[in-house]
């Protein structure tokens, strides 16, 4: 994209595949012999109705081997709006003036593609994974870095912002992009994306060197798009740390390409416990039988899953929606854990709403499902602030020494706050 004031088209697309590559990874070309058709591509348990639907029409000669193969998936990325023309109802959003500077690019797995629907813009899915003009817009409050992660950075890739645990960066590719990504300041950015093993080495050696961190996550970017030699030698190198207690792996791959998820990775994560995976999902309709099977795959390895959802406008911003996303999360045995205010990145207004539809939300959920369903809603201060949990407000007031409480049903009750300190 061109720098702030210029027009900007977002139907170019005219990227440098080296650089949007995971790194270390060896992306095989589409061979006359990967174009055999499955025969039983139909009555595969692996492909959902809708996916096996986009397949006939525009992978008609791509067998389930090539389907399921991760690296063919990134590989043969939807990068440009030239590419989404094929896909029948698509309409090129319009070009726009950019005063963006961290405007992400466009990119969307066919698995997740067969997911969106393209001849509307006001799908759900469309709006998470499609740039819209609406992105070149800043407004008040927005920034580049809002959570402050750079400022909180004592080495290169390490944010070290609570008192016992450090954020580690160890990527800036993601399979897919979501719009409303709060690295977009870093992602997918040449300079930021891309790390030698090398380039770690002053972070291990923070995080030996401060023995208060007893929690390290890993996010990027996302680190199940890096081979697993890799993500093992990171892993590997933070499990001999003797004051590490527990790993963290933040991803939204399980959601976006269930296919890397397989037997060979699982093998790798399993070496660490105590790992722990947050895995970003948005609305119900990701919730496929390959998902399903992802998760399943994961939790029958021992890793503990939580999920992470941020709140967007007309996305997922409906108590039902929202109800529907933590329920079905539970049945593939993933446990709600955080339901994020959408961060004030550049050109994100679009896509955020009043922290009191949040607060409707909670409130619409508590009481009205299993406590399991119910994540713990949150703003990310802006500044660097961290976490702040927001709750609606249960407590009515006093009446003498009983505290008087509303609950799910807005019913008082009556508690006998008799104790002293």
């Amino acid at each position: 994209m061109e720098e702030n004031g210029s027009e900007v088209s977002l139907t170019t697309g005219e990227h440098d595949v080296r650089e949007e590559e995971p790194p270390g990874s060896s992306v095989e070309i589409l061979t006359e012999r990967m174009q055999k058709k499955s025969a039983n591509r139909k009555n595969s348990p692996s492909i959902n109705r809708l996916t096996s639907s986009f397949r006939e029409t525009y992978f008609p000669g791509v067998s389930d081997a090539m389907w399921n193969d991760w690296k063919w998936q990134i590989s043969n990325s939807f990068r440009t709006f030239v590419q989404l023309e094929k896909i029948r109802g698509f309409v090129r959003p319009p070009s726009y003036v950019n005063g963006n500077k961290d405007l992400l690019p466009l990119r969307i797995t066919p698995y997740y593609a067969s997911l969106v629907d393209f001849s509307d813009p006001a799908d759900a899915l469309y709006r998470c994974v499609i740039p819209t003009p609406e992105e070149y817009i800043i407004s008040p409050g927005e920034g580049s870095d809002p959570l402050h992660e750079e400022g909180d950075s004592p080495v290169r890739n390490l944010v070290h912002r609570y008192p016992d645990r450090v954020l580690f960066l160890i990527t800036g590719f993601c399979s897919t992009y979501c719009r409303y990504c709060t690295r977009s300041h870093m992602v997918a950015k040449k300079d930021k994306s891309h790390f030698a093993l090398d380039d770690f080495e002053p972070a291990f050696a923070y995080i030996e060197s401060h023995t208060e961190v007893r929690d390290v996550l890993l996010s990027g970017g996302d680190p199940f798009t890096l081979p697993d030699e890799r993500l093992g030698y990171i892993l590997e190198r933070i499990r001999r740390i003797p004051h590490v207690e527990i790993i963290r792996i933040g991803t939204k791959v399980p959601a976006v390409l269930p296919q890397r998820i397989i037997p060979r990775l699982i093998s790798v994560l399993r070496k660490y416990h105590p790992l722990y995976i947050s895995i970003h999902f948005t609305h119900p309709r990701e919730l496929t039988p390959e998902v399903g099977r992802a998760c399943e795959m994961l939790a029958d390895a021992g890793i503990p899953l939580g999920s992470q959802t941020v709140l967007l406008k007309g996305i997922n911003d409906e108590v039902e929606t929202m109800k529907q996303l933590m329920q079905g999360l539970l049945k593939i045995r993933v446990r709600p854990y955080y339901l994020y205010q959408c961060d004030p990145i550049l050109g994100s207004s679009h896509f955020r709403t009043p922290v009191s539809k949040g607060l409707e939300i909670i409130k619409g959920l508590r009481g009205y499902t299993s406590g399991y369903a119910v994540p713990t809603y949150v703003i990310d201060a802006p500044g660097g602030g961290g976490k702040i949990p927001l709750l609606p407000d249960y407590v009515s007031g006093r009446d003498e020494s009983y505290l008087l409480l509303k609950n799910y049903e807005d019913r008082l009750y009556r508690y006998p706050d008799f104790c002293t300190e």
